[in-house]
């Protein structure tokens, strides 16, 4: 169950996740059956609902704002979470090596994440004095004081811009138009998915600075992304879903932390922004994109 999700980037999820079946030995319509289901951000109440009431074996639910609307939902269905920031700190599992409970998962990012996210843009935007953090409201906390602190620390200031929509984000970005000194943070969740071109084209137009938590915001023509390889884990995933299939507790089972990190570079709007990459963070980039 995930966010509305634009169909290419839909098929790569699916894809990614049915790649795991060989090796535990599942076969659609032989011995598993997986209901795939997408929502936009004001219909994942109703969606949790009538997920949970089909009463499924498990829930695969991936980002912070379906899994809120999952655990709204239940509290007796297992449920394998994908894509979810600081689960322990935001109150999702008990600790991370025993959830408790029915949830357990993949964790993406730990607040200390926010911090190095501000730390990458400055390295390549050194100009910057200020930094507008894009995230769903209610989510991400301990990733925006990290974010925060860090700015502090930078004598930088952190707005934090809570959106849910498009008509949020245009209202959010558009506010800072005109300041060549403010770039963005975008906080990872699926209901920005969607929204990536909206994002883009707004971050381009205004000629912002922006970092990506995934590689595909940098591909499409974001400046640069530093994050964990979310097909990897909704791959991996499978995993513990097969696990609790055979009867293992999601409460049992301790929360996964990312094993692939990667830094991607858009030498091409690096240029349309006026920017000059430092060699040391070409060094350090798993692609560059020219």
């Amino acid at each position: 169950m995930g966010s509305s999700a634009n169909e290419v980037q839909a098929q790569r999820l699916v894809k990614a996740f049915e790649s795991a079946w060989p090796e535990v030995g599942w076969v659609e319509g032989r011995n598993i059956h997986v209901d795939y289901r997408w929502a936009e951000p004001s219909q994942m109440r109703a969606l949790a609902a009538e997920v949970v009431a089909a009463a499924p074996d498990v829930i695969v639910a991936n980002g912070t704002s379906v899994l809120n609307a999952v655990r709204e939902a239940t509290s007796s269905i297992p449920v394998v979470f994908v894509g979810i920031s600081d689960p322990e700190g935001v109150g999702i599992v008990a600790n991370l090596a025993r959830p408790g409970g029915n949830m357990t998962g993949l964790a993406n990012f730990e607040p200390s994440m926010g911090g190095k996210w501000l730390q990458v843009l400055k390295e390549i935007a050194p100009h910057l004095t200020r930094v507008g953090v894009l995230r769903v409201p209610k989510t991400h906390v301990r990733i925006l004081q990290s974010i925060r602190d860090t700015a502090a620390s930078s004598a930088m200031e952190a707005i934090d811009c809570p959106v849910l929509d498009a008509a949020g984000i245009r209202e959010a970005v558009g506010a800072f138009d005109g300041q060549q000194s403010t770039g963005l943070i975008i906080l990872p969740d699926p209901v920005f998915s969607p929204l990536r071109s909206l994002i883009l084209e707004l971050a381009a137009n205004q000629h912002h600075p922006a970092i990506y938590p995934f590689r595909n915001y940098a591909e499409e023509g974001g400046l640069l992304c530093y994050g964990i390889n979310i097909l990897d884990q909704v791959r991996r995933s499978a995993f513990y879903v097969d696990k609790i299939l055979r009867g293992a507790r999601p409460g049992d089972l301790p929360v996964q932390a990312p094993t692939k990190f990667e830094l991607v570079i858009n030498l091409k709007t690096a240029k349309a922004l006026g920017l000059e990459v430092p060699a040391t963070l070409l060094a350090r980039a798993d692609e560059v994109i020219e």
